[in-house]
């Protein structure tokens, strides 16, 4: 069966009212951000800002586990004229037109680790030698899961926790200045607070997923690097939490 073919079968079993199957160790999935509106979406656009095929590392009821490949092929957002976000004031930043560009993911790889329901997920980096460096809480809604992937929506605030369970908040000022640009309403803005203080109750407890040793995890190096495929910005079928 092809993977074309794979994927309509599922889709078909979703429109059914059948429940999405789990992935296997070794498949390739679509981890993907909506953006949050604004200037340069083409009509008809569903908005996806950011795509990234990832290897499924473990994907049961209580986890997601997947790996980032260094060499991946992945879309980013950019400024109107390719380039990076960066380069863009932080006051004009979220308000000056878009893009979507493809880029290489580039340096080490990234182990992403998402649970069903929460409002963030878990990102372990290393060093090119394998060197730990530290876990990263991405603020984002809890994903929805369809039959190529997860699809969430980020939320600009992160936390950054380091081997020795001390932790910082980051993007403080990015997620200022999104409210500031009426990307995030105070309603919700008060949620994503919420959401980041959860996060730093479990830290401070050293909960699950930063006790269970992951920063011990390799790769199979058998794993071939995943592609990106054309259709990667189609709105699903049907979703699922």
């Amino acid at each position: 069966m092809t993977g074309t073919e794979q994927t309509e079968q599922t889709e078909g079993s979703e429109r059914a009212g059948g429940t999405a199957r789990r992935w296997r160790a070794g498949e390739h999935i679509l981890w993907r951000y909506r953006d949050h509106g604004g200037p340069g979406r083409p009509p008809g656009d569903p908005g996806f800002a950011i795509c990234r095929p990832v290897t499924v590392v473990r994907d049961t009821p209580e986890l997601l586990a997947v790996w980032l490949a260094p060499g991946t092929e992945c879309v980013r957002p950019a400024l109107a004229d390719g380039s990076p976000l960066h380069e863009q004031p932080l006051a004009t930043r979220y308000t000056a037109p878009r893009t979507a560009v493809r880029d290489q993911w580039h340096g080490a790889g990234v182990l992403k680790l998402a649970r069903p329901g929460e409002p963030w997920s878990v990102w372990l980096f290393w060093d090119e030698d394998w060197e730990f460096r530290s876990w990263y809480v991405n603020l984002e809604q809890p994903h929805t899961r369809w039959s190529a992937g997860i699809d969430s929506q980020d939320h600009f605030l992160d936390i950054s926790v380091f081997p020795d369970r001390s932790w910082l908040w980051r993007d403080e000022d990015e997620f200022a200045e999104a409210r500031r640009a009426g990307l995030i309403g105070a309603a919700e803005a008060t949620r994503i607070r919420q959401a980041g203080r959860a996060a730093v109750t479990a830290i401070r407890a050293w909960d699950a997923p930063f006790r269970d040793g992951w920063e011990h995890w390799r790769p199979d190096p058998a794993w071939p690097v995943p592609a990106l495929p054309v259709d990667w910005r189609r709105t699903p079928a049907r979703t699922r939490l």
